[in-house]
């Protein structure tokens, strides 16, 4: 799922001694590194999506009190030699290379290039959320999974994040299908095999999903069976897709801090945009890279273009009703064909997610939500913004 780029993302720098920081950013200007210096603890998303992690012994000490995950990359510095309790913080916080400055700068250039080279076998991770109940998201991120298996041999996961929504596999039309689901999954030491994994769960069309299911009670997800699945994923070079619908709750923050790209569907009514205001604050505190998929029919005449302009957000796609797509979900569970909406709205999202510096794809015309514009000034009124 990765793909190469000429300029490195930048290294997360958190030294609160300002001679260190300087040294730093020294050895940085003659690595060609660009930096990304914020003070200590910071959180999860930037703390796990950086390629390295340069801190001192102060802001060590404020990322362990803060819980910070240990993760590959983190160099701790230091000025002189390093003594008993630095060895002992560096091993608190998992650090992989203690460095004494300037004495060292040669090795802090080496951890600088190491985290440029690409992991070949990463995967990437796409949280897919509603702004409010039935916003679509479920079918959104089903769309979206079984789109994938079929343009590339990458593995999907498909994970079901809202355990009182019914299950992903009667959407898919899998409940009768052998395999396990969620109560079912028992994760020990927080460690998970993919493969075994995808071995065990239902899968169609090269999806594999792990679900809630029927017959048992539901129970909250437990954040680190989550993170387990995540990592799992991610590591074997999946396509893990989650769908979050309007579930929020500790499981769910586990997946918005370590995706790559968060969609929120919202439907074009007005009740819905601005539930989503309120929304997207969230998202957006705990995920940087949030973008909209604006769901008709628009009973108002709102436009997509410019619901993303008053939520604030970069804009993916407005995806129209597609017919008989309720009658099929209800008879046969949900297929993807070759064309229509729900096929292009889940290859823009495919599309964002692998290019997510990339502009919005324009869409075409007769897919577009009309849009009155006494109407938008009343929506942009109640939702506090200027247009």
């Amino acid at each position: 799922m990765n793909s190469d780029t000429a300029t490195p993302h930048p290294a997360l720098v958190l030294i609160s001694d300002p001679a260190l920081r300087d040294e730093v950013r020294r050895i940085a200007a003659a690595a060609d590194r660009s930096l990304d210096e914020r003070a200590a603890p910071v959180g999860r998303h930037p703390w796990t999506a950086a390629p390295v992690v340069v801190l001192d012994l102060e802001s060590a000490r404020c990322c362990v009190a803060a819980g910070h995950p240990r993760r590959a990359g983190i160099v701790l510095v230091i000025d002189g030699e390093p003594g008993l309790l630095d060895w002992q913080i560096a091993t608190e916080i998992g650090a992989e290379r203690l460095l004494s400055l300037p004495a060292e700068a040669a090795s802090l250039i080496a951890a600088f290039a190491a985290s440029d080279r690409p992991d070949r076998g990463g995967g990437a991770v796409l949280a897919i959320a509603g702004a409010v109940g039935g916003a679509g998201a479920s079918t959104l991120a089903a769309a979206v999974a079984l789109t994938a298996a079929t343009r590339s041999r990458d593995r999907t996961l498909l994970v079901d994040a809202a355990p009182y929504g019914g299950g992903l596999d009667l959407l898919l039309g899998l409940e009768r299908a052998p395999g396990l689901r969620w109560h079912d999954l028992a994760i020990e030491d927080g460690r998970v095999a993919a493969p075994a994994l995808h071995d065990a769960l239902p899968c169609t069309g090269g999806v594999a999903v792990l679900s809630s299911g029927r017959g048992v009670a539901a129970q909250e997800l437990a954040p680190a069976a989550v993170r387990s699945v995540l990592d799992a994923g991610r590591a074997a070079g999946d396509l893990v897709v989650c769908d979050l619908s309007a579930e929020r709750g500790p499981h769910t923050d586990q997946i918005l801090e370590n995706a790559d790209l968060t969609v929120l569907v919202v439907p074009a009514r007005m009740h819905a945009v601005i539930a989503a205001e309120s929304v997207i604050a969230r998202l957006s505190d705990r995920n940087p890279n949030v973008r909209l998929l604006i769901r008709g029919p628009a009973p108002s005449g709102l436009r997509g273009n410019d619901v993303a302009a008053v939520l604030g957000l970069p804009f993916i796609a407005a995806v129209p009703p597609q017919p008989g797509l309720v009658e099929r979900l209800e008879r046969t569970g949900l297929t993807v064909r070759r064309r229509g909406p729900l096929r292009r709205a889940a290859e823009a999202v495919l599309e964002a997610l692998t290019a997510p510096a990339a502009e919005p794809e324009v869409i075409r015309e007769e897919d577009r939500l009309p849009l009155r514009r006494t109407e938008f000034r009343d929506l942009s009124g109640l939702v506090g913004m200027r247009r």
